[in-house]
């Protein structure tokens, strides 16, 4: 057998093998960390293993998450009663579900079952922010009832657990409060396709044994209202609470400082802004309604984010120990030709003006204006378009009050020679019987100059109404003014100017000018109509001062008013200038008219049984004027 001899090599390597392992051993040995992570795991495999008995092993921390649960569900208890079932269940977060369509988007928390958030989709603010008629906490919704267990909740300290369906295109959110499975207080949102209308109910199954029927249900709905247009002053004019009562008559708060109301059988109410509006539409009216209106403008030069507070309370009946209560939401412009075809009178929150101004609006002047929007896509054009239809149907009055003045002008000699031949205060009356002679014998009437300008004071008014009301104008520009809703600013002044503004405005500087040439020209024409009489007020002088301030009220306060307002009188005064003109030097012929009165003197009059009654009078007062003249 052979020896085995010692290899020198092999030491070596063995060696550098065992060197290598050693280092290899040091440099990956776990640090005190891992040591620790290590033992603990050890420890825990061990506690999970079974032992020889039959009992299952839990988790400590398990056991740790629900004795908690519990404490807290016995706590929510002790304050909730079996409304704690709602706080235990795994909607009871501040979750949100959001409910939408083209024209609206909803956000609607699980606390409260409550509106979070309520955006208008085509529109901005004034700014180009978005426009949100509910953000930020600013509105709330809730419920006060009592419990069987004489307890006091509000539903807006709840948790509600939603679950959204679909009824054919519309979306439905179902908000539950729940005591049980089946047993819930329910709040079921139903969103149509490109309507701003949801169909909103409140509703309660099975918790007749829960709610104290004897303690009223109070509906408690509050908004504070953003600012979302130019003129904090002129939005806060137009920002105010409308509501219907029973008899289908509409009624509002004051816009003023702060106003309440308490009403009974009230259908709906609006909290309506200046543009837009949340209006509650309830099928069964409020038996009892406590309605509040607040400005929170305090300064108008101060940026502010809200303009009013707004505040309905009203009892909800019960039947049967059940809640059972059918509503609309309509949250969305104030425009008239959506809110006119809900049948509920919504429509009237648009302030067309009362009487014979909201008809003028109504029938007249949207449809003129819906028609020309049409096809003219410049709405500053249609503006202008509206006013030439307006003064040529009411050019008719102007050419009978023009018409009026020249005869009148045409008798101031006849007129001038009564005074002369009967001055003093004595014979007063005797020189306005033979005046009114004159007058009755030519066949002209003093008054059938002021009654085409009467006549015309209505459209006057109705469109006062009808611009600022009108949404389509909202953020359209026309020359110079980028909103015909708002005012035309051309200029900002370093300092503001009482009762004026911090800026110039030009279409009602515009408006101004146009009105003073119209009120030189009526002047000169009143004051050729007849001499003035002793004992009469003078005319002259207060036609003289009306010429002067009437453009100086124009200029003050249609500064912050809409611009197309001011665009309209502006265009208005212009054309009744150019058709005073028109009629004077190329209808009206002086030497035919006083023809014509000369013919007419000489025909055989009958005298109206007012003319009549009117020279009996003021015989009688010349006579008692004789008597007491003679006991002096």
């Amino acid at each position: 057998m052979e020896e085995k001899k010692f290899d020198i090599n092999s030491l070596i390597g063995f060696v550098l093998l065992g060197a290598i392992m050693i280092w290899w051993m040091y440099t990956n040995q776990p640090t005190p960390e891992e040591l620790a992570a290590e033992k603990a795991k050890t420890e825990q495999v061990q506690e999970e293993t079974p032992t020889s008995t039959t009992t299952k092993s839990i988790d400590s921390d398990s056991i740790i998450t629900q004795v908690t649960d519990s404490l807290s569900f016995e706590k929510a208890k002790g304050e909730l009663g079996a409304f704690a079932y709602s706080a235990s269940l795994p909607s009871a977060t501040n979750n949100e579900t959001i409910l939408e369509n083209d024209l609206i988007k909803l956000v609607i928390s699980n606390k409260g079952g409550q509106i979070k958030e309520a955006l208008i989709k085509k529109y901005v603010t004034h700014d180009s922010l978005p426009l949100y008629i509910v953000k930020d906490n600013n509105a709330s919704f809730n419920i006060n009832f009592g419990t069987s267990d004489n307890r006091s909740l509000n539903t807006k300290d709840l948790f509600f657990e939603p679950s959204v369906t679909k009824n054919g295109e519309n979306k439905v959110l179902s908000m539950k409060l729940k005591v049980a499975e089946d047993k819930f207080l329910e709040y079921r949102y139903e969103l149509k396709p490109d309507e701003y209308m949801i169909d909103f109910m409140i509703r309660s199954q099975g918790l007749s044994s829960a709610i104290n029927s004897s303690q009223q249900l109070v509906l408690d709905w509050d908004l504070k209202a953003f600012k979302n247009e130019k003129s904090i002053r002129y939005e806060n004019q137009q920002t105010e609470m409308y509501y219907e009562k029973e008899d289908e008559k509409i009624d509002y708060l004051s816009v003023g400082k702060e106003d309440d109301a308490e009403e009974s059988d009230v259908n709906w109410v609006a909290f309506k802004q200046h543009f837009f509006s949340s209006i509650l539409i309830t099928d069964d009216a409020f038996e009892k309604a406590t309605l509040t209106s607040k400005s929170l403008v305090e300064n108008e030069d101060i940026d502010t984010t809200f303009t009013k507070q707004f505040h309905l309370k009203a009892p909800i009946a019960l039947e049967n120990g059940e809640i059972n209560h059918k509503m609309n939401w309509y949250i969305g412009p104030n425009d008239y030709q959506i809110l006119k075809k809900y049948d509920r009178n919504i429509k009237e929150v648009v302030n067309l003006g009362w009487g014979i101004f909201g008809f003028i609006n109504r029938y007249i002047f949207i449809p003129v204006f819906n028609f020309l929007q049409g096809f003219i896509g410049n709405y500053g054009l249609i503006i202008i378009l509206l006013t030439i239809v307006v003064r040529i149907i009411m050019s008719p009055l102007v050419y009978k009050s023009y018409l009026s003045s020249a005869k009148m002008k045409v008798l101031r000699p006849e007129m001038e020679e009564i005074n002369k031949r009967l001055p003093g205060k004595e014979n007063a009356m005797k020189r306005q019987q033979e005046t009114m002679a004159v007058q009755s014998k030519a066949g002209v009437s003093p008054l059938s100059g002021c009654i085409p300008a009467l006549l015309q004071m209505p459209v006057f008014f109705a469109l006062f109404r009808f611009f600022p009301s009108n949404i389509d104008l909202r953020q359209k520009g026309f020359l110079w003014a980028e909103d015909l809703s708002a005012y035309d600013s051309v200029f900002k002044l370093p300092f503001k100017i009482p009762m004026y503004g911090d800026h110039i405005s030009l279409f009602p500087i515009l408006a101004s000018v146009a009105i003073f040439f119209y009120m030189r020209m009526s002047q000169s024409q009143q004051m050729n109509m007849q001499p003035q009489q002793e004992g009469m007020p003078d005319m002259q002088k207060m036609m003289k001062m009306m010429m002067y301030l009437s453009p100086v009220m124009m200029l003050i306060f249609f500064n912050m008013y809409a611009s197309s307002l001011s665009l309209y009188y502006f265009v208005s005064n212009l054309l009744t200038v150019g058709i005073m003109l028109v009629i004077k030097n190329y209808i009206i012929d002086e030497d035919k008219i006083h023809a014509k009165i000369q013919e007419n003197k000489l025909k055989p009059k009958k005298e109206s049984k007012f003319r009549q009654k009117l020279n009996d009078a003021m015989k009688q007062a010349q006579e008692q004027q004789a008597k007491q003249q003679k006991k002096k």
